[in-house]
């Protein structure tokens, strides 16, 4: 099968003309040859070529003219020089020019064979990378992510990575609201799939019945109302990514056969009998600590460590202080935009007080919570200036049951600063002997202790250990 590249061969000897056409022709889908060097300057843009093999010395023409004409012109294309003279000089002054390389006549076919195929690898690799450096900007600061702190800038960083490795899996963790689709639709973005389709799937709300021929499709007859073959997420995420959002939901049976896909790059639809491979990049995230469902046996250690190649953390809301007064107004600026739509105020603003109440908020459910906050502040406000009373009755984290910030607890009968220091004590202990993976050192540089003995009593303390 001839490879899909143009090919544009400029030289003023017909014989020789003639035999590169005869050679390259087999090889590649167009390959067309002039004599006379303004006709072929003049049909360039028609053809488009991907490659130009031109004679330095073409009768009233100069090639090397001609070559720095096509440079200034903006032809980045390999373009390969052609001379009956050996000269070591007018080499280098070719390929300062612009020059790919250099050949000599009478030409050695099998050598133009080798350096043409060679050009056209090597521009289509660096066609390749630029366009992958493109996309790996877009992945710097999507327009969806806000947020400029150490933990969102340590996650977009690391995206940026993973992206650029396109069968990578990746494992995207962080809590409920804290924008793990958006981190994952920018990875895809960043990729070369970005081409492709991005499937969201949400693992936990396919009833466990249902699961396997959601995930793989299934085939007509396979069970009752299978009356055609239907393809599964897997199927329509090919060349693309597939997103498994909620992975720590999956039954035992699903990550069975999960882990199989993820080896094989195969799938077996519900009802088939043979494996049908699948070109699709696994992105998966969980609000689950999958370390601690691994060591409690609830979700399977292969399957992790086949997950967690590149694993990427997204902080929660309460530890990206700096970042909370770009976020308000970010969803102030879009609330205020939707609210507009329907007639209402075009620039609702949040008073001072108002603002330091949302500062100080823990934000368990995160960006979604907040978000959802300022648009009922925005809707529910008489005024053009939103007060702290409309704030309050927006906030819901009491509603759900939420423990209030530390810093609004009542001073009443039942409060104490001991137990209160305690709490915060044993959460941060505990959390960092987690990421830490049980290393007493490592925690212990995380809790800002010098020695990890001292960690050792404190952890004795509050009944960590």
């Amino acid at each position: 099968m001839k490879k899909n590249y143009s090919i544009v061969v400029i030289e003023d000897d017909p014989l020789v003309n003639q035999t590169v056409k005869a050679i390259l022709s087999s090889k590649y889908k167009v390959v067309e040859c002039f004599t006379n060097p303004k006709e072929a300057l003049d049909k360039l843009h028609l053809i488009n070529p991907d490659l130009i093999l031109l004679d330095i010395f073409l009768g009233y023409y100069n090639g090397l003219e001609i070559l720095e004409q096509l440079r200034k012109e903006g032809w980045s294309i390999p373009i390969i020089i052609m001379t009956a003279y050996s000269d070591v000089k007018l080499a280098v002054k070719a390929m300062e020019a612009g020059a790919e390389t250099f050949l000599v006549k009478p030409l050695d076919l099998s050598h133009l064979e080798i350096t043409v195929e060679r050009c056209l690898h090597n521009s289509t690799m660096r066609k390749q990378v630029a366009n992958l450096e493109e996309k790996l900007l877009k992945i710097e600061q999507p327009s969806e992510i806000i947020g400029s702190s150490d933990g969102m800038n340590k996650a977009l960083n690391m995206a940026r990575i993973v992206s650029s490795a396109e069968d990578t899996t990746v494992l995207i963790t962080g809590e409920s609201g804290t924008g793990k689709e958006l981190l994952a639709r920018a990875i895809h973005q960043g990729s070369l799939r970005a081409e492709g389709p991005f499937i969201p799937v949400n693992c936990g709300a396919i009833p466990a019945e249902l699961l396997e021929s959601q995930l793989f499709g299934y085939q007509k007859g396979a069970f009752t109302n299978a009356l055609k073959d239907t393809p599964g997420f897997f199927q329509a995420a090919d060349k693309g990514t597939l997103f498994l959002d909620e992975l720590g939901e999956l039954t035992s049976n699903a990550q069975v056969k999960l882990l199989r896909v993820l080896e094989e790059r195969a799938i077996v639809p519900v009802g088939c009998t043979k494996e049908q491979p699948v070109d699709v990049r696994i992105i998966a995230a969980t609000n689950r600590t999958l370390l601690e469902e691994v060591v409690s046996g609830r979700f399977r250690s292969d399957l992790f460590y086949r997950l967690a190649v590149g694993i990427l953390r997204i902080p929660p809301l309460r530890e990206r202080g700096e970042d909370i007064d770009l976020l308000i107004d970010n969803a102030l600026a879009k609330a205020n935009e939707e609210l507009s739509k329907h007639g209402g105020p075009a620039h609702k603003i949040f008073s001072d007080n108002a603002k330091n109440i949302m500062g100080r908020c823990p934000w368990f459910g995160n960006v979604r919570e907040l978000n959802n906050t300022i648009m009922r502040a925005v809707l529910w406000s008489p005024a053009e200036i939103i007060d702290e009373e409309t704030v309050r009755s927006a906030l819901l984290s009491s509603a759900v049951g939420q423990p209030a910030s530390i810093l609004e607890r009542a001073l009443d009968n039942g409060f104490s600063l001991k137990s209160l220091m305690g709490e915060v004590a044993a959460h941060y202990l505990g959390r960092a002997m987690r990421e830490a993976g049980g290393v007493k050192t490592n925690a212990a540089k995380m809790l800002g202790f010098d020695k990890y003995q001292t960690l050792s009593n404190w952890l004795k303390r509050y009944g960590q250990e």
